[in-house]
């Protein structure tokens, strides 16, 4: 199967910082953001996340690592972000 072109990611487009909870699937990642909502009617904060399916074309990131993903075209039925670097390795213990 041929590639399509390279994907060209703006300067602007949005970003966002999360944690690889899957590196299973080749040039793909499963990327866990975390944050906290307050509640609307008892305005308790709660733990939310957020699973996002990220376009690795190198295989730079593994499991644990945290990463900056940036929005991108569509480039399968379920990725629309790239990872665009490696901020922190997992440990590896």
């Amino acid at each position: 199967m041929a590639r399509q072109k390279t994907i060209t990611i703006p300067e602007n487009a949005p970003r966002r910082v999360g944690v690889v909870a899957s590196d299973v699937r080749d040039r793909t990642r499963k990327i866990v953001i975390q944050f906290s909502a307050k509640h609307p009617k008892y305005g308790k904060y709660m733990r939310r996340r957020t699973i996002i399916h990220a376009h690795d074309e190198e295989n730079i990131s593994g499991q644990g690592d945290m990463v900056e993903i940036a929005e991108c075209r569509p480039i399968s039925k379920t990725k629309r972000w790239a990872v665009m670097k490696v901020l922190k390795e997992a440990s590896a213990s």
